[in-house]
This record gives structure tokens, sequence and C-alpha cells, in this order.
């Protein structure tokens, strides 16, 4: 079973990574870019077929390690 986790900052938390990407975005010509945010994409690859235990797994994967939850949000994809 393939999991997709997607990890990104939390809406009220600065992001000086995104805010550089803008910046440069915009010395290179693309003004129109209004806001960036930057974050992580991880696949995992799961060694069960019972979808539920797959999601508790993978829910405590990410409140563990993937994920601070303190400034971070986090959402998955299992197929």
């Amino acid at each position: 079973m393939k999991a997709t986790v997607y990890v990104t900052i939390k809406e009220s938390v600065l992001d000086p990574q995104g805010n550089a990407v803008q910046g440069a975005l915009h010395s290179l010509g693309f003004a129109e870019v209004e806001k960036v945010r930057i974050g992580k994409y991880m696949e995992l690859e799961l060694g069960t077929e019972d979808p539920a235990e797959a999601e508790e797994r993978l829910r405590a994967m990410c409140e563990k390690l993937l994920a601070n939850t303190v400034v971070e949000d986090f959402r998955y994809e299992i197929a």
C-alpha cells in the first residue's frame, strides 16, 4: 500500500523560506506570485493491506516524526 504525506507550515506561522523564494521569483520577473509557502512531500510504501491499520499507523508516524505538529499541518492519501 502506498501513502503520500504532505506537510505544510501552519498559516499562523511565518515562512521565511517561502518569503525568500517569493523574493527570488519577483527578481526573476515573476511579479504575479503573491505568496509562497514551502512544505514537504513524502511517499511511503506500507507493508499492510488493511486500510484502517495503514491510516492509524500513518497518523502516528506523522504525529511522532514526519511533522512538527506545533508549527506544521499534515495530510495524507493512501492508495
